[in-house]
């Protein structure tokens, strides 16, 4: 190969990845925005299961309806098969998940514990694809184990949700569920183009939660003669920002970036969330928060520094 061509081929590179780094860094500013947004809405306009209903069913119907004018892109069984499963586990019960945790903690709490996804990433790999766990990647589990612990014995004691330990516990469940589905949709995500999975993804997210959430619609201030502007305002953003638009990008950064580069992007997310939470009155700022910000961020950058 000339010399012409590889500065080519390396110029072709650095592009595509700056166009991954772009598209993962929009995609996780707008789910910090979002997780105050979600507070927001359960606490005076949605239940979490009507919350995931009007998430699925606007994020079908956008998809599928963008996919009408895009070519059309033939999608092996088999890929089906993990590009559904991708979305039962990464949308479905990891989002789900994230609802209920913010039913009963605090944004910040939340955001914090959403900071282990490259961590919990590297252990995965370890477990199912052999890699290989450093000293230094050890200490910065360890160090991200002890932040997250902090942030349970705090919560536990005087916390501001209304119940933090059991909030905690179902942000690390959905935390677990959001790597599995990273680590699963990899090879599929370069295939196929990212509103190819979406269309298919959120699809199937709508068959399984409508038959547990349609009876709550009624009920809630939002769908139940109580409508209001602010709450419709906020689940617009939801929909169309951070589940059309954050859920279009991930499978495009998937395309130029490894899945343990695009987990380390998740550390944005805490940084917007407690800002605004706090900003708007959602969270109070206690001595825990930043101690444990520390502890969890420098083992989650021990852990990914050569990426």
């Amino acid at each position: 190969m000339s010399v012409s061509n590889k500065n080519t081929t390396f110029a072709s590179m650095n592009k595509n990845q700056f166009r991954g780094h772009t598209a993962i860094i929009l995609a996780n500013t707008i789910f910090g925005l979002g997780v105050p947004v979600t507070k927001f809405l359960l606490e005076d306009w949605v239940t979490p299961m009507t919350y995931m209903a009007s998430r699925c069913i606007g994020a079908t119907l956008i998809f599928w309806v963008i996919s009408m004018f895009l070519p059309k892109e033939k999608v092996e069984k088999r890929d089906l098969l993990v590009i559904m499963a991708g979305g039962l586990l990464g949308f479905v019960i990891s989002q789900t998940l994230t609802a209920w945790s913010l039913k009963f903690t605090t944004p910040v709490y939340f955001s914090l514990i959403s900071t282990l996804t490259p961590i919990a990433t590297m252990l995965m790999a370890a477990m199912f694809l052999g890699e290989r766990i450093t000293r230094e990647k050890s200490l910065g589990v360890n160090l991200a184990i002890i932040g997250a612990a902090l942030m349970v014995f705090v919560g536990w004691q005087a916390g501001a949700g209304s119940n933090d330990l059991l909030g905690i516990f179902l942000a690390i469940l959905s935390v677990l569920t959001w790597v599995v589905y990273l680590l699963i949709t990899r090879k599929v995500s370069q295939k196929y183009t990212a509103v190819t999975q979406m269309k298919w993804i959120f699809l199937v997210s709508t068959i399984a939660v409508l038959p547990f959430s349609w009876h709550e619609f009624p009920q809630t201030a939002l769908y139940g003669g109580q409508f209001g502007w602010d709450g419709a305002a906020a689940m617009l953003f939801i929909v169309i920002f951070a589940t059309v638009l954050g859920y279009f990008l991930i499978p495009y950064a998937m395309q130029y970036l490894k899945a343990t580069t695009v987990s380390i992007y998740t550390n944005i997310q805490p940084v917007v969330a407690s800002l605004v939470a706090i900003a708007i009155g959602q969270d109070v700022f206690t001595w825990d928060k930043p101690v444990a910000a520390v502890l969890v961020l420098l083992g989650a950058w021990l852990v990914t520094r050569k990426e």
